[in-house]
């Protein structure tokens, strides 16, 4: 079969890469064509449009590059149509993935999946509108959107498991280094690591990664590791270094795997940092602090950023967004989540309930699986 897949940014990347893996060794004659990224091309297949062409945050940014985005939008729909797959597959990327599903909803009979539902259950719920009118199946990678998309909206999801869960194991069994060559290869020295994880978006970089520094650098008897994102050069990231900080490309889960806590901006790394069982502290700046935290309160449908949080249901990690994002909270509840600290324990023991409730590695392979059922379901009923 011909399977068409779309992703923004990198973590989209990494799953969907492992998805298509999974879809070879239940179909070996797939094709794959893509807006994606590395990950996925070294899967094989066509990369039509790289993610790095794709990202933009915020709102003056998009402002900025609306013709730009108008442009891969147009591009992606008459590449899609032009190809004809078997299925179209979202993942995640709500803003720009929607309105492709419902161009192709509109103009053509090419079924449309959705792997890593958008996050509606925190804001913009309105759009179940769209998923109801123009995605055929929905396949969910967080235990309690369950309930919020079938008990709340009654429509069925397919829960396969989050493949973060399969790529940290895959990592720990396949590619793990020992400290001594992760350091060497990196030029470390032998004091225990703080991660420093600020996104993979510049925005972000910039917003977040001075601050993590200045709370950091304190902590003289350890070293501070900045995990570079793909695409971003590491010029971009020394105008927000100290002198001593390293950073690493290409090596989040070999970072991770020899941390001793981290300062993470929310989003996919704080779950793949509880994954590797890093205490953490969740750092994400935005300008006008207090304003976002009002409108946050407002508008925001949840009571956590981080999905550790949201899959325990309870305060696990720390959270420090807009205003509560200052040098001196971070520095406070990163020194309790060090080694001796008062919160190590107790966030570590909120790691455990929190992998239990995600359930066990196999994620990619069953989202593959139910997939391809449904397709053939679509094949034989015509539907």
């Amino acid at each position: 079969m011909k399977y068409y897949l779309i992703v923004g940014e990198a973590s989209g990347d990494l799953h969907a890469s492992n998805l298509m893996k999974a879809l070879l060794q239940e179909d070996p004659a797939a094709e794959f064509r893509f807006f994606g990224g590395d990950l996925m091309q070294a899967v094989g297949g066509t990369l039509v449009k790289h993610y790095r062409e794709m990202a933009y945050m915020g709102f003056i940014p998009v402002l900025l590059h609306l013709r730009t985005i108008f442009r891969n939008m147009d591009q992606c729909r008459r590449d899609i149509v032009g190809w004809c797959p078997d299925v179209l597959i979202l993942v995640d990327y709500p803003g720009f993935n929607l309105k492709i599903a419902n161009y192709i909803r509109r103009h053509t009979r090419i079924p449309v999946y959705y792997y890593i539902s958008p996050k509606i259950w925190a804001w913009k719920e309105y759009r179940i509108r769209d998923i109801r009118r123009d995605v055929d199946e929905l396949f969910s990678i967080l235990p309690f959107e369950v309930d919020f998309f079938e008990q709340k909206h009654h429509y069925p999801i397919h829960y396969v498991g989050n493949p973060c869960v399969d790529a940290v194991e895959e990592f720990r069994t396949a590619q793990a280094l020992s400290p001594h060559e992760f350091a060497a290869r990196n030029g470390l020295d032998d004091r225990p690591v703080i991660a420093l994880l600020a996104g993979s978006r510049r925005q972000e970089i910039k917003d977040n990664l001075v601050r993590m520094v200045e709370a950091a650098k304190v902590f003289t008897g350890h070293q501070l590791v900045v995990a570079g994102a793909p695409g971003i050069e590491p010029e971009y990231y020394r105008r927000f270094m100290a002198d001593g900080v390293k950073i690493v490309f290409g090596q989040t889960y070999g970072l991770l795997q020899h941390a001793e806590a981290a300062l993470v901006t929310s989003g996919t790394a704080t779950l793949e940092t509880a994954l590797f069982r890093v205490p953490q502290v969740v750092c994400y700046y935005t300008p006008v602090g207090r304003l976002v935290s009002f409108l946050r309160r407002r508008l925001l449908k949840v009571p956590y950023i981080s999905l550790v949080n949201l899959i325990a249901g309870r305060e696990v990690v720390k959270e420090l967004v807009a205003d509560a994002m200052t040098v001196h909270n971070i520095r406070h509840q990163l020194e309790a989540v060090l080694e001796g600290g008062s919160g190590r324990t107790l966030q570590l023991e909120g790691y455990a309930d929190m992998a239990r409730r995600l359930g066990e590695a196999g994620a990619s392979r069953r989202a593959a699986q139910a997939m391809l059922r449904c397709l053939t379901k679509t094949v034989h009923t015509g539907k």
